[in-house]
């Protein structure tokens, strides 16, 4: 398995599996399943109320905890200092673990100052080994990462190749940020599974168009937490790195790009609204 290395040293693996939208009653069996396929990176967050579930399988794994990997993020409900300093340790209880491998704060809205603040005193404290953001826009990106003590090892943002954030990932190096992708499969949106130069592709290599979309990302050095509750799924997407993409592949697979979100805008007052409502 292919690890990134952070900007603080800490290395991540590149492939791993996400819980986003698997129930609180369905983590469990899924997170059990994804570590016995072989992962060793889980992504969860507060506000998919599921971390319950993912704490149990990983402690039931029988894995050593310094062999598994594991994201959490803040809800914006928890952005004040105090509130999401008490909200880390409520993730801590609920994962069963003395400490988070990486903590991003969830969206780029309400007081995420004072929540970034209390990300890096648990840096600091030991409660976790690296911090972040997700959906974090370059405008949002590039006022944070300007202002504060600790630089975020990692963006998770909306990536998939309809929506490749080549743009956005320039930002994000010239801080030394990895970009991961959240919605790597784009949830199948734009006929990702049925694309004329995906499945081409994928002939010529045995696999699927899922997977030729996936190994793309990987290629591009992109961290992907591709999600499915079905484990012979989850088995074809461990596989990606079995294959290789030709230069030519990856220039066709270029040409996708849409450089708009499949889903919505940050940027976009409605969004914004909308995320209003789910404090």
């Amino acid at each position: 398995m292919k690890k990134i290395k952070f900007n603080n040293g800490i290395e991540m693996p590149q492939l791993g599996y996400g819980v986003y939208q698997v129930t609180p009653d369905e983590a469990e069996r899924c997170v059990a399943d994804a570590l016995e396929v072989g992962y060793r990176m889980i992504d969860t967050a507060q506000a998919y109320n599921n971390e319950e579930g993912v704490g149990r399988a990983i402690k039931k794994s029988g894995i050593a905890r310094e062999e598994i990997f594991i994201v959490s993020k803040v809800w914006i409900s928890n952005y004040v200092y105090e509130r999401a300093a008490q909200s880390i340790d409520e993730s801590l209880k609920r994962l069963q673990t003395n400490y988070i491998d990486l903590m991003l704060l969830h969206q780029p809205f309400c007081d995420y100052y004072g929540a970034y603040r209390a990300l890096q005193d648990a840096q600091k404290a030991g409660k976790l080994r690296s911090i972040g953001v997700s959906n974090f826009q370059p405008n949002h990106f590039i006022d944070l990462a300007s202002n504060v003590d600790i630089v975020p090892a990692v963006n998770q943002v909306e990536t998939h190749v309809f929506c490749q954030q080549q743009e956005a990932n320039e930002y994000m190096k010239e801080f030394g940020t990895q970009i991961m992708s959240w919605g790597p499969l784009a949830e199948g949106r734009n006929g990702l599974f049925t694309n004329p130069i995906l499945t081409e592709i994928g002939k010529r290599h045995n696999v699927s168009a899922a997977a030729v979309a996936l190994r793309y990302l990987t290629q591009r050095n992109v961290i992907i937490i591709p999600k499915s509750t079905h484990r012979n799924r989850m088995e074809e997407n461990f596989a990606i790195y079995n294959f290789t993409l030709t230069e030519s592949e990856m220039e066709q697979i270029l040409t996708l790009d849409l450089k708009k979100s499949a889903f919505f805008d940050h940027n976009d007052p409605k969004t914004v609204k909308m995320f209003m409502g789910w404090r």
